[in-house]
């Protein structure tokens, strides 16, 4: 897999971090990792992005790159359009992260909001990205209500164009979790139709880098590059 796309079921629910975390497995295994953000909306030309927190958890060996910045915390298309400035088009993300293919060992292209989010005017998305690209995509998750039905929609719409859903990960899973957080655990690959592939939990991204890139694959299941087993998982927090 050179290529992993990054979408999640919705905005703020911990795509950043589980970029970050899927980075540090695999600069753990030794891999050299870029990760791509198509449209960063919402922060200023001197501000901290989306990628520059994946590099400051991930560390040394991990390359970030934007495609546009855009002022507004809006939809990139729409963010593009209010800003007067040209939006990013499935074809520019797709050539962006063929290139940094031939020079990195993984690529992971992290997505704004959800999966059919629009990023311009012809109503392209990063789902289009992922056809283009022929790359598997990551869905990230909530743990609690009202993620069930997000997951199986997100699921269906790649299902129906074509696209492999390479798993789900929670994105912040809570140090106390409720009964739907538990219950959802066991519900969340069968509304996605895909395998669960980690939790990572809540507050992850204010550790240090150091503590982050160490436990990172504590968090991951094998095909992500970590040890995290969901069965094991499961059991251990009481899920019904």
């Amino acid at each position: 897999m050179p290529v992993v796309v990054v979408s999640g079921t919705g905005t703020e629910i911990g795509k950043t971090v589980v970029t970050a975390a899927v980075a540090a497995a695999a600069r753990a295994a030794g891999r050299s990792v870029a990760v791509l953000k198509p449209a960063q909306t919402g922060v200023g030309p001197r501000e901290r992005g989306d990628t520059d927190e994946v590099v400051r958890l991930a560390g040394p060996g991990v390359t970030g790159r934007e495609l546009a910045r855009f002022p507004e915390p809006l939809a990139p298309e729409t963010a593009a359009r209010r800003a007067g400035m040209e939006p990013v088009r499935p074809e520019a993300v797709a050539e962006a992260a063929g290139k940094l293919a031939a020079g990195h060992d993984l690529v992971l292209v992290e997505g704004a909001g959800g999966l059919l989010v629009r990023y311009d005017a012809d109503g392209g998305t990063l789902a289009d990205a992922a056809r283009l690209l022929g790359a598997p995509v990551l869905v990230v998750a909530p743990a609690g209500l009202g993620t069930l039905n997000a997951a199986a929609l997100t699921g269906e719409a790649l299902r129906t164009r074509g696209l492999v859903q390479l798993g789900v990960v929670v994105g912040s899973w809570p140090s106390a979790p409720g009964l739907a957080e538990r219950c959802n655990l066991a519900d969340l690959p069968v509304s996605a139709g895909a395998p669960l592939l980690g939790a990572v939990p809540a507050g992850a991204g204010a550790l240090a880098p150091g503590a982050f890139r160490s436990a990172a694959p504590s968090w991951l299941a094998a095909p992500l590059g970590g040890t995290w087993e969901a069965e094991a998982f499961t059991r251990a927090v009481g899920a019904d």
